[in-house]
């Protein structure tokens, strides 16, 4: 039995008063309707109808039964209608989990705008750096610094490529040298980010080599804005995502190091469930994360090599 086509069968018969007349209402034949009924009533153990050749009437247990059918039914009416709307704009709650630094790098300033354009939405932005599991934590989006999917079900979606800049203040580079080759990194004061995929080996490259330098750091913090901090402190040297410091390289309060090696990049994904029957408040989130990650912080710098902004 299809319990919902029963449902429906049974309160039109019942508010038409007429097997015949529901059939026609419903596209059934009358056989199939007195196959539900009878299927509805054999699942419920109770007669809902008393019916001769000529009439019918509902049974005591057919009125009280028709009350809560035609509430449910009335109730998932309802939902359709709701679900309708929310198909056709974004509104609902969405909850987005992204790594502090880059929400607040890349996006974070403009929240604001981005709800005021939709002003049916809600959002709920965690800014952690563990990685969470979308589905059972209920989360919509995630960002992450990697395109290794948990789930072969995920989505994910590129929204830019960061290279990294070895650098530090100027006073630092003063006092104890300016490294010319990744080795002399080894003698200098390191400081770690310990949930990048540099966290514990920097990585250099020129002219068909490649150096791995093994990050033994008297600092390591979970924040990269921490990170920068200490950068500008002259604590020493770190191997850092350009964004995050490239005011302070235009500025001159840090300063590039080993600007003819090729260093890491870091290529940052939204992750989502699944790209089928994508909700309003997902895809517009998507284009939203888009706009502001094409707005590359190093974008009016491309023309430039690293050792020119560590001049300017």
């Amino acid at each position: 039995m299809d319990r919902f086509t029963a449902l429906q069968v049974f309160k039109t018969v019942a508010d038409l008063g007429s097997f015949a007349g529901a059939g026609r209402k419903l596209g059934l034949t009358p056989p199939a309707i007195s196959k539900n009924v009878a299927e509805l009533e054999a699942h419920l153990g109770v007669r809902l109808i008393n019916r001769t050749t000529r009439r019918m009437a509902l049974t005591e247990e057919g009125k009280i039964y028709l009350e809560y059918v035609t509430r449910g039914l009335e109730s998932l009416a309802e939902g359709e209608a709701t679900l309708s709307s929310v198909k056709s704009s974004p509104s609902g709650t969405l909850r987005v989990s992204a790594p502090m630094t880059v929400a607040l790098v890349r996006f974070s300033e403009a929240i604001p705008a981005f709800l005021a354009r939709h002003p049916q939405l809600k959002l709920d932005l965690h800014l952690d750096d563990r990685r969470v599991d979308l589905v059972r934590e209920g989360f919509d989006v995630a960002i992450r610094g990697s395109s290794a999917l948990d789930d072969s079900s995920l989505i994910a979606r590129k929204l830019a490529t960061m290279p990294h800049v070895l650098c530090a203040a100027p006073a630092y580079f003063e006092r104890y040298g300016r490294p010319k080759t990744p080795s002399d990194l080894k003698a200098l004061d390191q400081i770690r980010f310990p949930f990048g995929g540099n966290a514990d080996v920097w990585e250099f490259s020129k002219d068909g080599r490649t150096e791995r330098i093994a990050v033994d750091a008297r600092y390591s913090v979970t924040s990269s804005l921490a990170v920068r901090d200490a950068l500008r402190g002259g604590f020493g040297v770190s191997l850092i995502p350009l964004p995050y410091v490239v005011n302070d390289l235009k500025a001159g309060r840090l300063q590039s190091a080993l600007d003819d090696w090729t260093t890491a990049e870091t290529t940052h994904y939204a992750v989502y469930p699944s790209r089928q029957h994508l909700a309003p408040k997902i895809r517009v989130f998507l284009d939203f994360l888009t706009e502001q990650f094409g707005r590359d912080p190093q974008s009016d710098l491309e023309a430039n090599s690293l050792m020119g902004i560590a001049n300017l």
